[in-house]
């Protein structure tokens, strides 16, 4: 004779394993931690910026250089109503971040993220009058040069 002293749904046996559980809680309080420290970051810096001066300072261009992020595709296989795999797949993707240090005549380095379109048009050596809001870059305006000047 069968008895169901030890079937799944008695009080011993039902639900996942306790370690289960605990392993699951705890990767879930990591990701949630992670997500909550890059959120605090990103809102005391806007925080910072928002607080800060809108200065304006002569400058020169020391450097230049991107960030790219790349992203490979992926391929999702789902079945379609007739049982056969339907394929449907993103292409890899990139991303470019630009960033230029700029020099005052103290000699303090600082380098904001600027746009595509600035990047382009400033190169090293460059001297003119930046203008910034903290570690938000607002525009910099070149000196047009002077024959004979370095």
């Amino acid at each position: 004779m069968v008895t169901d002293e030890f079937g799944p749904l008695t009080p011993d046996m039902s639900g996942p394993p306790t370690i289960f559980l605990l392993f699951f809680g705890v990767v879930f309080t990591l990701v949630l931690a992670g997500f909550v420290t890059v959120a605090v970051k990103g809102l005391s810096q806007w925080r910072a910026n928002e607080a800060s001066p809108l200065r304006s300072v002569d400058a020169m261009v020391v450097s230049r250089r991107t960030d790219v992020q790349r992203r490979a595709g992926s391929a999702v296989g789902p079945m379609d109503g007739s049982g056969t795999m339907a394929v449907a797949s993103t292409g890899p993707s990139s991303s470019t971040t630009y960033f230029v240090t700029f020099e005052e005549p103290s000699g303090e380095r600082r380098e904001l993220q600027v746009n595509g379109a600035d990047f382009g048009q400033l190169a090293e050596g460059d001297r003119g009058h930046l203008i910034h809001q903290g570690t938000r870059y607002k525009g910099f305006t070149r000196q047009r040069a002077v024959e004979g000047s370095p």
